[in-house]
């Protein structure tokens, strides 16, 4: 059973794995799933961590309940998980996937020095992808217009971020059935994206005096956000950046053909930077 003193978020979505000392919150993405992340959580714990993996406000439902929140509220629904872990742990590391990696960072700037590492993947700053439209850049324009944020809806269309396709198959049967539990919405609307931009903006700001180690993953193929974002981060955040990018996978990286390699390098990061040991991983090791 999940700890009572650990707020997860609204719903059933939200879980813990693990019963180890140092403890990882990991945070999902926009119109996404605490489900997305469970290969990964699995994997840490595997290696001796407690993960948390919270659902944010607004999410796990449909887009009028998601629309009635802001990015404020999600940041909320991470933040409360994040102050019960700190009441359990002496050592947290927080991370997350997509938007979830931009909110990390966002956290970490509220909380300097009580996070150990930030485990950012595919981080998203802007939607720069190979299969994000070329109209896509005229947005930000729209939504300066009058009620402009209600005229956009972004639906999702194959490949969904996943290069593998027997895994693609079976996310995009869930989001046409409606099961955003497991597999996320399947379209994003304007005022979603609107508070995203708001969130961006205000981590933006804060990224050089974020001081935390950083680990950055990033697929080189990626179809939402290109490699300008992990680069983006690695030029611009305070603290030391490892930053890896890998092949033959897209967007979701923590559920596709490389997810084994995204536990592997997580769960060398954390060793490197726990407190019980500094040395350095050779997996990490020019990387």
């Amino acid at each position: 059973m999940n700890p009572p003193e650990i707020d997860l978020g609204e719903g059933d979505a939200g879980f813990v794995l693990g019963t180890g000392e140092v403890a990882v919150l990991l945070i999902h993405g926009l119109t996404g799933t605490p489900t997305e992340l469970r290969r990964v959580a699995v994997g840490l714990a595997k290696a001796g961590c407690t993960v948390y993996v919270p659902t944010l406000a607004g999410h796990c439902a449909d887009n009028a309940y998601l629309q009635a929140t802001g990015w404020q509220d999600w940041y909320e629904s991470a933040r409360k998980t994040f102050a019960g872990i700190r009441q359990k742990h002496s050592q947290v590391f927080v991370g997350g996937l997509s938007m979830g990696a931009v909110m990390s960072m966002y956290m970490a700037a509220e909380h300097p020095g009580q996070i150990a590492g930030l485990l950012l993947y595919s981080t998203t700053l802007r939607y720069d992808g190979w299969n994000i439209p070329k109209a896509a850049v005229l947005v930000p324009l729209l939504m300066m217009v009058p009620f402009g944020v209600h005229l956009c809806s972004f639906d999702e269309k194959p490949p969904y971020g996943i290069k593998n396709p027997r895994l693609r198959a079976i996310v995009e049967r869930q989001m046409k059935a409606g099961d955003s539990n497991n597999a996320g919405l399947l379209s994003m609307s304007g005022v979603s994206v609107r508070e995203l931009r708001r969130l961006i903006a205000a981590v933006k700001r804060k990224m050089p005096g974020v001081m935390t180690p950083t680990l950055v993953i990033h697929a080189s193929e990626d179809d939402i956000t290109s490699r300008w974002n992990a680069d983006y981060v690695e030029r611009h955040l305070g603290g030391p950046v490892t930053k890896v990018l890998l092949d033959n996978c897209y967007h979701m990286i923590t559920v596709d053909l490389q997810y084994p390699r995204v536990i592997e390098l997580s769960n060398a990061f954390v060793k490197q930077n726990s407190l019980e040991t500094k040395v350095q991983d050779p997996l990490l090791q020019g990387a």
